[in-house]
């Protein structure tokens, strides 16, 4: 008995031995893990029955159990190599059959799979062609193809307009030259469209010109003034030759009933008279020499104060003329003018208000910063990835109503230099609230500002075959379907705001690309795997997935530091990498082997002086019996 016992403890040693040498042949095998003899003692015994005092038949090996404890993990310099941290297996497809391992040596072969050095392939969550991970597991492959261009459809502009900006553009209404007479004794009322009450102006019926434009000055949002243009070229002309042929020339000027004094004495020719006027005290007058209806040159006097001029010439041979000349009344009307209303039967100077035209001083202009208040512009693209630069103004408008609570700017839009989205005739309007957030974009409280007349021009500025713009009334819903099949798209000024603060780009984003080519692999602790481009794009090309089991000591090692499936080991519960109980992925890393260097060289020792001791119990034995056999 003592012969099995012993041989029983040396086979026992011998797999300890054996399982011990294997831990320590792996101990630089990449996620290989450990494994430990477990042994059991043997007794013999009947089935009714185990005796009084059962003495044990040896000992046998009951399993050889694997740790799967975490190993340390390491970097490498292998982008695509993974260590798993955490619980979890990769999943490899070994021409149909499907293994499971903690090695992340990972690679790709001449297809583009991603295979371990075995070339098993990697299974994972494949992506479609935008990059969105479809849940579908199958074997993961990188594409090496150059990323398709994609067109702008989408632009986010997160901005800040400085609400202490000035209102740059002008506008006016020039009325006028208005004649005295059309205006004296009027009297009509100023409509304003900020909501203030009406300003009513009565004009004195003898009021001179000077004394109207002084009337009208008052109503805030005119301003006047008057001037008198007398003009000599009537029958006679004051002319040269009227001077000329003069037996005594006089001339009297009065203005507003008092004489100018003029020196007359030595006047004989046009230009001395003008020379004399010139000359006088009256600074608010000028003379010169204008061509008359007769092509003649004759006498110009002006008052630029519009006060009434009486004259009179003559040649001292009964020739001359008498006469008075009124002032007439130019008015200029800003742009908070609403209107006019006449009060009485005379409405000249309404129908003279809504007869003038709208004077706009330093409008827009997009190649003198002075006509507008901000700017900024972004890279977009057509359909043939070709880049254009979108440039968008803003203009500060007066504030509508009465200015209280809301506030208004003009936004145009360029791409290349060309207008787009007709702002070059309407520009569009943006209303903000009175805490500075947008309320609209012409009524639309989006804030979104569709453009769909932009054509894709070459350098030259012809057209360069990417898509164009929608056909005639097509209407273009937002957001922008996919796949797009035009060259529309939408501009999001939804995040704009206007506050007391200097003009800034918080942000700024489009969803167009040129195309690119392959540049770099990336994987994330989700395990997605992200193709790098040269266009600066990043797309998912698929998501490793992990399987784990409720009893992972089931699994059955195949080599090549693999497991299978077994019935003890249950079925795999697949998910993506850190999600449930599942590990996340540490990218450019391995997970090193398990083993304990150390503590295998010491089981080495004890496995050693196990087989030694089994070894002396033959020994012993052998020599008992050889003693009995030794007995006459």
């Amino acid at each position: 008995m003592a012969f099995n016992t012993g041989l029983s403890g040396l086979r026992a040693a011998s797999v300890d031995l054996d399982v011990t040498g294997n831990n320590i042949a792996n101990a630089s095998t990449v996620g290989f893990k450990g494994s430990k003899a477990q042994f059991g003692d043997l007794y013999a015994s009947g089935f009714l029955s185990a005796g009084t005092n059962p003495i044990g038949d040896g000992v046998r090996v009951q399993d050889v159990k694997q740790s799967f404890g975490q190993g340390n993990i390491s970097f490498t310099d292998n982008g695509l190599d993974m260590a798993i941290a955490g619980d979890g297996f990769f999943i490899l497809n070994n021409g149909g059959e499907i293994r499971y391992s903690r090695a992340g040596q990972f690679g790709i072969d001449k297809e583009g799979f991603v295979t371990n050095n075995q070339n098993m392939r990697v299974q994972g969550y494949t992506a479609d062609e935008d990059g969105n991970l479809s849940g579908i597991r199958g074997d993961l492959q990188i594409a090496t193809d150059n990323l398709a261009p994609r067109r702008t459809t989408n632009l986010d502009s997160d901005l800040n307009l400085d609400s202490r900006e000035s209102v740059l553009e002008t506008r006016v209404r020039d009325v006028g030259p208005l004649t005295l007479a059309s205006i004296q004794g009027e009297s009509f009322d100023v409509q304003y469209s900020d909501g203030s009450p009406a300003f009513n102006v009565n004009i004195d019926p003898a009021a001179s010109a000077r004394e109207a434009a002084s009337t009208i000055n008052d109503a805030p949002g005119l301003s006047a003034s008057a001037t008198t243009t007398a003009t000599f070229d009537g029958t006679p002309a004051l002319d040269d030759a009227f001077i000329s042929g003069a037996s005594s020339f006089s001339f009297s000027l009065d203005i507003n009933g008092s004489p100018l004094t003029l020196d007359t004495s030595n006047i004989n020719s046009l230009q001395d008279l003008v020379d004399s006027i010139n000359n006088s005290s009256e600074t608010a007058i000028s003379a010169s020499i204008v061509t008359g209806g007769g092509g003649s040159d004759v006498l110009r006097v002006i008052h630029n104060q519009g006060e009434t001029l009486d004259f009179t010439f003559a040649d001292g041979n009964g020739n001359g003329d008498t006469g008075t000349v009124e002032g007439d009344v130019n008015v200029t009307a800003d742009r908070s003018v609403a209107g006019i209303t006449s009060t009485t039967a005379d409405n000249d100077f309404e129908v003279a208000f809504n007869a003038s035209p709208i004077r706009v001083t330093n409008q827009f202009n997009p190649l003198d910063q002075r006509t507008y208040n901000h700017a900024t512009s972004t890279t977009i693209y057509d359909s043939l990835g070709n880049s254009h630069e979108l440039t968008q103004f803003f203009v500060k408008n007066p504030s509508p109503g009465n200015g209280v609570g809301v506030s208004e700017w003009s936004v145009y839009a360029q791409i290349d230099g060309e207008f787009v989205g007709g702002t070059d005739v309407t520009p569009y309007t943006a209303r903000f609230d009175q805490d500075g957030a947008l309320q609209s974009i012409d009524g639309d409280p989006s804030g979104e500002i569709v453009i769909d007349d932009w054509i894709p021009k070459d350098s030259d500025g012809q057209p360069n075959g990417a898509d164009g713009p929608p056909a005639a009334g097509e209407v273009v819903v937002t957001p922008i379907p996919e796949p797009p099949t035009t060259s529309a798209f939408v501009i999001n000024l939804s995040g704009t705001t206007q506050y007391g603060a200097a003009f800034g780009v918080n942000d700024q984003q489009q969803n167009g690309y040129t195309t690119g080519r392959l540049s770099g692999l990336d994987v994330s602790d989700q395990g997605v795997l992200f193709a790098r481009y040269t266009n600066g794009q990043s797309q998912a090309l698929g998501q490793v997935a992990l399987a784990s089991f409720n009893n992972t000591n089931g699994l059955s090692p195949v080599g090549d530091t693999s497991w299978v499936e077994t019935f003890e080991s249950g079925q795999p519960i697949i998910g993506a990498p850190d999600t449930g109980t599942l590990g996340s992925i540490k990218a450019s890393s391995v997970e090193e082997s398990n083993v304990d260097l150390s503590a295998e060289l010491v089981n080495l020792i004890i496995a050693q002086r196990n087989y030694q001791a089994n070894a002396k119990t033959i020994e012993t034995s052998d020599a008992v019996t050889q003693t009995i056999i030794n007995l006459r």
